[in-house]
């Protein structure tokens, strides 16, 4: 199991900012192909008062900052120059940091959907533009079944309309297991089973790709989660990758990236259950040569000899 693709984290909500121009990307866009990802997926196009891209209308509406570049452009511009599909993120009120308990997220519905026309008129001509993030995570941590389903109706309404109105592009999901590492209210396997019909059941027809995060379990579990996850995607006619991790969630200092025997116990486990692609949260930060931290560089060689154990064995 090979990783083919990634989010970019932009903007950022719980790590730090690399401040890289066109230039810095189109070097981590040429990097990534060569590492054979083929796939990138911007985790959100805003998160409450800051953009990626010139939005006259949250700008407007939410007081949004005018950003000094236009990320969307240099990502869909750099994508289609090196064949990469990209899976635009849609927009974050702040709903999922400021009042995920009290039941507000719908009230950010009308929003999304302005903004999912304005990109897909401003930026759908792109050949890269291949679908959409819905990037409200969902999962049980916090142990209320109506926020459950409050994420859960949002993403059918969101995944539907974006659909829609691009003409039936994919949407992806990136939820999380609520295994043994889960902050609170960890499942076990009968459990996230029982869950994740409903859940799934609910989002059949408007979300097509799931992909599990794969942190928040133990390593020799994540195998027959990863079962489950793909038995149900199959159950319901849609697509199942597993979401690698590669930033190391048992350290106590968050978030620094994974030491390499960690992250290919994830990708063995992957491996084994026979889902169809690998991607990563997220490849610049954590794995790349040129990420700000010392350690991704040395994670990204292993990864890379390993790649080629792979390839070679094929």
């Amino acid at each position: 199991m090979l990783i083919t693709g990634t989010f970019l984290d932009e903007i950022t909500a719980d790590i730090p900012h690399q401040n890289w121009g066109e230039k810095e990307w189109d070097r981590e866009f040429a990097t990534m192909k060569m590492a054979g990802i083929d796939t990138v997926i911007m985790i959100r196009c805003g998160n409450q008062r800051f953009i990626t891209y010139p939005s006259e209308y949250l700008m407007e509406k939410r007081g949004a900052y005018r950003p000094p570049l236009d990320l969307v452009d240099i990502f869909l511009r750099l994508a289609d120059k090196y064949s990469i599909d990209f899976y635009f993120g849609l927009y974050d009120g702040g709903c999922m940091r400021k009042a995920w308990f009290v039941g507000s997220l719908m009230s950010e519905v009308d929003d999304c959907k302005f903004v999912a026309e304005e990109v897909w008129k401003r930026y759908g001509h792109h050949k890269s533009f291949k679908g959409w993030y819905l990037n409200h995570e969902i999962g049980i941590g916090d142990g209320e079944l109506y926020i459950l389903d409050e994420r859960t109706e949002y993403d059918r309404i969101i995944g539907n309309f974006v659909k829609e109105i691009s003409g039936g592009l994919p949407t992806i999901i990136s939820p999380y297991i609520s295994g043994s590492k889960a902050q609170a209210n960890p499942l076990d396997i009968t459990a996230h089973d029982k869950l994740w019909n409903r859940v799934l059941s609910t989002l059949q027809g408007a979300v097509d790709i799931v992909a599990f995060q794969d942190g928040h379990c133990e390593y020799d579990e994540l195998e027959d989660y990863i079962k489950v996850n793909k038995a149900l995607a199959d159950k319901y006619g849609m697509t199942s990758w597993t979401n690698c991790e590669s930033f190391d969630r048992d350290m106590p200092i968050r978030f620094l990236p994974i030491k390499w025997e960690k992250m290919r116990l994830k990708l063995e486990a992957a491996e084994k259950t026979g889902i169809e692609k690998a991607i990563t949260f997220e490849f610049s930060h954590f794995m790349s040569p040129h990420s700000m931290y010392s350690s991704a560089h040395g994670l990204f060689d292993r990864y890379m000899e390993y790649r080629e154990e792979v390839l070679k064995r094929s």
